[in-house]
């Protein structure tokens, strides 16, 4: 096991670059299996996810290969449809497969996925979407078993605009017989992202980014290069670190557009913001101005991935705030951690009453999911004195060199072996 070592209270300077997004590279590594030919993923992220998922691809029969930082998969040898226990269990995204692998066996066997313990994410959504396309599931064991003579297209209402639902019905789709139309579908814009990769590789699907996405099935695929977009949470993350700690960073490679929500808060905390095509330049050098309320919402309302972080920042704010989640019932989970180091919150079911203090003190907190744990990370930046951020595995799941950003930055931070 290893843990992070904060000596906080630094203020941060200088400039980062933004990662690929997590969010995206995941279902086009999935959607990497509906082809016989080989796709090169471009600026691939070294996070633990990404490699769990090129485990899991390994296991189906695809050769994965790295040319720098790019990914080659080539997935026409692919022969196998299970996807072992163990690997599910270590990655939500591996969901994901279902239609992939389904698209391309007509059948599939995983276990109920794993990932952070952020609350229930029940995959009803995905399954019953794909027994609209004509896949018979049955449940055995805790394996959702998949098969279906022929895919044909349906129209599918989602119940609600489910990210991942709407993914894994837009991979199951795009070899369907006919039409799919996807209503209610999730606007996030890695849904744009997976249908901009798709098309590259000969699929023809429009709508993404709309609550209607339409799919017409194509008898084949191809191959392509493709990048994907930027990471719209980790730049976040860190813009919320120098609304925290104070002075002065700029983002390169990234899109304001994609944290309009975000910006928006910032902007009422008192944040000086200046965008300049793919570069967001943050500069805070007063204590931060509470805001009154954040609720987070499917896209583009406020993002769930950063109500840990941004909980943070109202920690330390003048003022009170009231943040509420509406999307996972236990994503308040690091909140005991955060009042450890002097943060007075209170919750109560889907909502955190934050009392602003005027500052937090360094202490031993231990990361219990990956946006939780980059929050305690951000909240030890911004404290006084030494802090240790334990079980920092989950945080490696979604930021790749971590550490390495922040001390470019000037935060004093290391990685530590137990």
């Amino acid at each position: 096991m290893e843990k992070y070592v904060i000596n906080g209270g630094k203020k941060l300077e200088g400039s980062v670059n933004i990662q690929t997004a997590k969010n995206s590279v995941l279902p086009i590594l999935a959607a990497a299996v509906l082809t016989d030919s080989p796709v090169t993923i471009m600026n691939v992220p070294d996070i633990s996810d990404v490699r769990n998922m090129v485990r899991i691809l390994g296991c189906l029969g695809c050769n994965v290969r790295y040319d720098g930082q790019d990914m080659i998969i080539d997935s026409s040898s692919a022969y196998n449809c299970e996807i072992p226990r163990e690997l599910a269990h270590e990655l939500r995204s591996s969901v994901f497969l279902l239609g992939s692998v389904i698209s391309r066996f007509g059948k599939a066997k995983i276990a109920y996925p794993g990932g952070c313990d952020i609350g229930l994410r029940p995959v009803d959504l995905h399954l019953t979407g794909l027994k609209r396309l004509g896949v018979k599931i049955s449940e055995r064991n805790g394996f959702i078993v998949c098969g279906c003579d022929k895919l044909t297209g349906n129209e599918i209402m989602l119940d609600c605009p489910s990210v991942g639902a709407t993914e894994n019905i837009m991979l199951a789709a795009v070899k369907a017989e006919g039409t799919t139309v996807i209503k209610n579908a999730a606007r996030e814009p890695e849904i744009e992202d997976l249908q901009n990769f798709l098309n590259a590789i000969g699929a023809r699907v429009c709508g993404a980014g709309t609550g209607t996405i339409v799919i017409e099935g194509v008898k084949k695929l191809k191959g392509a290069s493709y990048q994907p977009i930027s990471d719209r949470i980790e730049a976040g993350t860190f813009l919320i670190a120098a609304a925290m700690c104070g002075g002065q960073i700029e983002l390169c490679g990234t899109s304001s557009e994609n944290l309009s929500s975000l910006l928006h808060k910032l902007r009422e905390n008192g944040c000086k913001l200046r965008i300049k095509n793919d570069k967001i330049y943050i500069k805070n050098d007063k204590r931060p101005v509470s805001v009154k309320s954040v609720e987070t919402q499917p896209y583009p309302g406020f993002p769930t991935d950063l109500q840990a972080q941004m909980t943070a920042l109202c920690a330390i704010c003048s003022g009170n705030s009231i943040v509420t989640e509406n999307l996972f019932e236990t994503r308040f989970k690091y909140v005991p951690e955060l009042c450890k180091m002097g943060a007075d919150i209170t919750v109560v079911g889907r909502s955190a009453f934050v009392r602003g203090v005027e500052g937090l003190k360094g202490a031993t907190v231990i990361a219990n999911d990956l946006r939780g744990g980059a929050a305690l990370v951000i909240a030890a930046l911004a404290a006084e004195g030494r802090s240790e951020v334990l079980d920092i595995s989950h945080i490696d799941r979604g930021y790749s060199q971590f550490e390495q950003k922040i001390r470019l930055l000037g935060g004093e931070i290391r990685r530590v072996v137990i």
